[in-house]
């Protein structure tokens, strides 16, 4: 395993959030829903990795920081769903609509 100082864990953090934030921010507004909802399968991901981080720790703090990352990664890839869902209610025509 690969272990970074904490200065290139950091420039890595600040490297991957401009690269995120300058990919979104050129998005179309109308165009966020959809794409948020067909990225729902990186939610898995961060929910394997947080489950693979949780099984390799070993202090107490590492057991508590796994398992919030497990927590909500999982939340965050339920409410993926949950969104992609309501947006997919909208598009459908009232006699398709469900009482």
């Amino acid at each position: 395993m690969i272990e970074l100082s904490g200065f290139a864990a950091l420039y890595i953090f600040m490297l991957a959030a401009f690269t995120g934030y300058e990919v979104i921010a050129k998005v179309p507004a109308i165009l966020h829903t959809p794409l948020m909802s067909g990225s729902n399968f990186v939610h898995g991901i961060v929910v394997v990795g947080a489950m693979v981080a949780l099984g390799h720790a070993d202090t107490t703090a590492g057991y508590i920081i796994g398992f919030l990352g497990v927590l909500l990664g999982a939340g965050n890839a339920v409410g993926g769903y949950v969104v992609t869902e309501r947006m997919l209610e909208m598009f459908k025509t009232s006699g398709e609509k469900k009482s």
